[in-house]
């Protein structure tokens, strides 16, 4: 009868292992998730500066096209 005992205790322990496992995996899992998506939103954000950075750039050349032609008539 003991061995019946020891064998529900190690069941228990086992069946505990594949959980624990799994819940790594996961967390694994979660934290490769959250990285790639950091890096993406930082690369966004990088490329809508640029972007920003060049519309200011045509504005202002907009601006100063529209001036000089404006002045020279």
């Amino acid at each position: 009868m003991a061995s019946n005992g020891n064998s529900s205790t190690t069941e228990a322990s086992t069946s505990d292992d594949p959980k624990q496992e799994l819940a790594a995996q996961i967390d694994e899992l979660l934290n490769t998730l959250s990285n790639k998506f950091s890096g993406v939103s930082s690369e966004i954000f990088a490329k809508m500066d640029e972007m920003s950075r060049r519309l200011d750039n045509l504005e202002n050349q907009l601006k100063a096209n529209t001036e000089n032609s404006s002045g020279s008539t």
